[in-house]
């Protein structure tokens, strides 16, 4: 048994959007599906899997911009971010106005998460980090059989999360990214927000944001 996934970029911000599940019983969940929920609909019934959840890594508006309408669909809870994102969820209005999307309503999620959660669907789980810097709330998930991290806007390909939006903090990103995701692993292969995937490995070496002193291998 593994844990699959397939990541789907929504939005004009092209926003990846990850359907993950157990291969073994096809339990799965959805993380940040922020628009595009007919299509996302579509993946869902044609992969056969069987949300059970809709997380979210933190409350901006192309990550979580469909939660709501998807939820109804799949009949599902919604859980995530930690609730010091709660003013972004409280503020999709103003968002959806800002970036000229589909105006989104207001919402809490069913669960709030905070460090040490565990996310679990079939034979898989998902475990969750706080990793502040970009938003306050923002968390992260990782799967420790598979090595994979699904990070949402911490860290990216070569890049890392802004942090000029309200309550985003430089050092303390820089701080979340080095305690929270290095220890995890150079061979973590990571699912970033936006952009193709890496490792925290190579990042290490190249990413000029984040490079440290690591050895080559």
């Amino acid at each position: 048994m593994s844990l699959k996934y397939q990541t789907v970029p929504v939005t004009s911000f092209a926003q990846n959007c990850s359907i993950v599940w157990c291969d073994e019983t096809m339990k799965g969940v959805v993380i940040d599906p922020g628009g595009d929920v007919p299509q996302l609909e579509v993946i869902i019934k044609e992969l056969g899997v069987q949300v059970e959840k809709l997380v979210l890594t933190h409350g901006h508006l192309d990550h979580v911009g469909g939660t709501q309408p998807l939820a109804r669909a799949l009949n599902v809870p919604v859980i995530g971010p930690h609730k010091a994102d709660n003013f972004w969820l409280q503020g999709l209005e103003g968002q959806s106005q800002m970036f000229g999307f589909p105006l989104t309503e207001a919402f809490e999620p069913d669960t709030w998460l905070d460090e040490g959660d565990v996310i679990e669907f079939g034979h898989q789980s998902l475990s969750v980090l706080h990793t502040p810097g970009h938003t306050p709330g923002h968390i992260v998930l990782f799967n420790q059989d598979s090595q994979r991290a699904f990070v949402g806007d911490v860290l990216f390909n070569g890049g890392i999360g802004r942090t000029d939006f309200p309550k985003g903090d430089h050092p303390t990103l820089i701080n979340s990214i080095k305690t929270k995701l290095w220890p995890l692993g150079n061979e973590v292969t990571f699912i970033p927000g936006h952009g193709p995937e890496s490792t925290f490995g190579y990042e290490r070496r190249t990413n000029p944001f984040v490079a440290d002193e690591m050895p080559l291998y």
